[in-house]
């Protein structure tokens, strides 16, 4: 093992200042073209900001406390930032820098491992090329980035002997996701038998396993009556989630059709293929860190969580990069040894599977209404309760109470003070059809005034002297 404390580079600084403000950036600029969505963007943003203003966090549109989602009370602290200036660009930054710290935490654990400056920069830039680092940032905002260069920051404090940090770094990742538990719990099975690092092995193992049900059995039913939401994603395996653990072991034959299936093989394929060089058997220890996520993604029933957009592989990325460190610093051969061809070959997956594209077509389909939203949004007033489309949700959710057009017909239009409908966009989460039967509500409904229309966009709002009828 390398030294104890290491310098950090001003180049690797540089590159981390860079990259965090490139990524910021990206996702900025998707936001305002209309892309993030209430699902997960404008949910974390109406969190945070009830949290600054003293009142419960309860997303409307969800109908519960955030904790009763996957525990992650990390956004408190957060929630601190946005009494200094109340924006949802908080959320994006914190993820930008947190993505991009992984630069340095993945240099200080090969610089421990004992690697060259040259292979240790070639590590780097295989991390910040690979395409989940890059496609995760656009996609709306996750607690659990900010757990990314923690992990790896945990191992080199486990491998330093800094139980303190170490410590510390398990907590912030405890309270980014209730599903990072079951990471910190096999980080420590490895830590404890493959590192020989008992002492950190045993805190990782009980802090993960006691967290997990914890936060599982008591935290989120507290919040959330029906218990954890992602557990309807293996319904298959069964209706609880100590149903479903048990079914893991009970029904073999149903875990294993889903495992060995061409799916997982392509789910595989598309994990290994920027960092296909790393798979030297004998150095794959790290990965076991990863398996218990990658089962998880694998028997799900969301395509998301296999896929390298989404952040659900988000855990198994860590321990890719430190399997690789090992197959460098032992200098066996593997596939690709040199850090040119480390870097070639980066940059080769990140052009294939990363999203950069998307600025060039997809995200513009929707600047034809970008001004008439605009408009129509500085027309609502602060406090009023809204109904609206998926994907203009984040731009309101400083407010108590604001849903989207999610098919829900249940609800009533005297909830809301203004209805504001993007017909021609209304998002991934928004149903078209009853978006398109909420403009007829809206017009029928004597209350509510028509103060704009433009490019299929209809602004209603509630009685408001100050606003002719069109």
């Amino acid at each position: 093992m390398g030294p104890k404390t290491i310098t950090l580079p001003k180049k690797l600084i540089l590159l981390t200042v860079v990259s965090t403000i490139g990524l910021f950036c990206c996702s900025s600029l998707r936001h305002a073209w209309f892309w993030s969505g209430a699902f997960d963007l404008g949910y974390f943003d109406q969190a945070a900001y009830l949290i600054s203003q003293g009142q419960p966090p309860i997303v409307s549109f969800w109908g519960y406390h955030f904790l009763g989602g996957h525990g992650d009370w990390i956004l408190y602290p957060i929630g601190l930032l946005y009494r200094i200036v109340p924006t949802v660009y908080w959320l994006l930054a914190i993820q930008a820098l947190s993505l991009s710290l992984g630069h340095l935490t993945t240099w200080l654990v090969a610089r421990q491992a004992g690697l060259s400056e040259a292979k240790s920069w070639a590590i780097v830039l295989a991390y910040g090329l690979y395409p989940l680092v890059f496609n995760l940032n656009l996609f709306d905002f996750h607690p659990e980035v900010i757990a990314l260069p923690l992990i790896l920051l945990a191992v080199w404090a486990a491998r330093a002997d800094r139980l303190g940090l170490f410590a510390g770094c398990l907590v912030v990742i405890l309270g980014c996701r209730d599903a990072l538990a079951i990471t910190v719990a096999a980080m420590g099975v490895w830590l404890w038998f493959f590192e020989k690092r008992q002492r950190a092995g045993a805190i990782a193992i009980a802090w993960g396993l006691g967290w997990f049900i914890f936060v599982t059995q008591i935290l989120i039913p507290h919040f959330r009556p029906d218990g954890v939401e992602a557990v309807r994603r293996y319904a298959f395996l069964g209706d609880s989630l100590p149903e479903v653990i048990a079914n893991l072991f009970l029904q073999p034959g149903l875990v294993l059709g889903r495992v060995f299936s061409g799916e997982t093989i392509g789910y595989l394929a598309l994990l290994l293929l920027p960092l296909f060089w790393v798979l030297n058997p004998r150095f794959l220890a790290p990965t076991i860190v990863g398996l218990p996520n990658f089962i998880i993604n694998v028997l799900s029933n969301s395509p998301a969580q296999r896929d390298l957009v989404h952040q659900y592989s988000l855990p198994i990325l860590p321990f890719l990069l430190l399997a690789g460190i090992a197959c460098l610093a032992a200098d066996r051969p593997i596939l690709l040894r040199q850090p040119r061809w480390i870097i070639a070959w980066s940059l080769f997956g990140f052009l294939c599977l990363a999203k950069y594209s998307y600025f060039g077509w997809k995200f513009l389909d929707r600047l034809d209404t970008s001004a008439a939203v605009q408009t129509a949004l500085a027309q609502i007033p602060p406090q009023a309760a809204v109904l609206t489309t998926h994907d203009i949700v984040p731009h309101l959710t400083h407010r108590a109470q604001i849903d989207f057009t999610k098919g829900d017909y249940s609800l009533r239009l005297d909830r809301f003070d203004a209805v504001l409908l993007n017909l021609k966009h209304p998002g991934f989460g928004s149903d078209r059809n009853y978006a398109h039967v909420v403009l007829q509500q809206a017009q029928n409904t004597p209350s509510l005034q028509r103060i704009f229309t433009q490019d299929e966009v209809y602004l209603f709002l509630r009685n408001f002297p100050d606003h002719p009828k069109e």
